[in-house]
């Protein structure tokens, strides 16, 4: 192998393409830069709009596409590569894989299908096909929720459109509903009149309409009462709560009985002993959570980037970065 051969090729290829690929890693990276200003232009004109949250980022998310596949093809057309033939590959790849992919263009159209129609907006909670959370993204396939114990749920868009879906945060009202099961030798006008008091008592419990209760069933060993009331959408658990426990709490205060279910209690007659640690529980040691901060040109705010920092923010910054050095000093103690 002449190794002085290969040599001299290559570089007779730099010499001869010097500026093209000089011509080519600049458009790399400004072009690159050019993209994301963009992103942050169009995002801050759709901010600036009356459409919904989920909507604009339906869009942003096909701008993206779009700026970043013209970006490759200025990119391969630097280089000398045919655009003609590219586009012509590209629609009969399109084709193919639009075949293989049947399900996934059924979820893209189900998309366009959830953010035209505005079935729901972002932080709405709604129950659909057994499961339950508040809305944080949709995107081209899929809608994300995230359930109140902070799990993320992720369910194609086609499930959302061919499923019956309750969307619990539509209206700014919601009605709290409960049931009571008290003795059958309780009065009844006594339990009706704890209820509403204690839901009367609660402020953000609307009056118009008036909170509820009345008897409902007969039960096997109990009489069943159905109240409810009405509050704004953000205060519903606060209510449902609130009432629980002080209904309880006024039910052993005025001697209501509750009745339980009868079980066979059998009396054991060995000593039961039950092994514990008599170590006591640990001191508490505060976790050290180090602050991450990112910076992305497609999210950023120019104005807070060109803002002269005046001589107090300086001072704030400096006592930061001595507070974390000072923690990362006495972590290594």
């Amino acid at each position: 192998m002449d190794w002085n051969k290969i040599w001299e090729t290559i570089k007779d290829f730099f010499v001869s393409n010097g500026w093209n690929i000089v011509k080519f890693f600049a458009i790399l990276v400004i072009g690159f830069i050019l993209v994301k200003i963009l992103l942050n232009i169009c995002r801050k004109i759709l901010n600036k709009t009356k459409m919904e949250k989920i909507g604009q980022q339906f869009l942003m998310t096909a701008i993206k596409l779009c700026l970043y596949l013209l970006y490759v093809l200025v990119l391969l057309s630097t280089v000398g590569v045919e655009i003609t033939g590219i586009i012509t590959a590209l629609s009969a790849l399109v084709l193919a894989v639009g075949m293989a992919l049947q399900n996934n263009i059924a979820n893209l159209a189900n998309g366009i299908i959830i953010v035209s129609t505005k079935m729901f907006k972002k932080g709405d909670y709604i129950i659909v096909d057994g499961h339950e959370g508040c809305i944080t993204d949709i995107n081209f396939l899929f809608t994300t929720l995230m359930t109140t114990d902070n799990k993320k749920i992720t369910l194609p868009n086609s499930t959302i459109v061919n499923s019956s879906v309750v969307n619990a945060g539509a209206n700014p009202k919601r009605r709290v509903d409960f049931t009571f099961s008290v003795a059958y030798e309780t009065d009844v006008e006594l339990v009706k009149k704890i209820v509403l008091e204690v839901m009367q008592s609660n402020g953000n419990v609307d009056l118009d309409p008036a909170p509820f209760c009345r008897l409902k069933t007969l039960g096997a060993s109990s009489i069943d009462f159905f109240a409810n009331c009405w509050c704004d959408a953000s205060d519903y658990w606060s209510v449902y709560y609130y009432v629980i426990e002080n209904v309880y709490n006024e039910f052993k205060r005025n001697n209501v009985s509750v009745p339980y279910n009868q079980l066979e209690v059998r009396n054991r007659v060995d000593e039961v002993v039950m092994p514990y640690n008599t170590e006591p529980l640990p001191e508490r040691v505060e976790k050290i959570r180090e602050e991450h901060q990112t910076f992305d040109l497609e999210t950023a705010d120019f104005s807070k980037i060109f803002h002269k920092k005046t001589k107090q923010e300086k001072l704030e910054i400096k006592a930061r970065k001595q507070e974390r050095k000072l923690k990362k000093k006495n972590k290594k103690n």
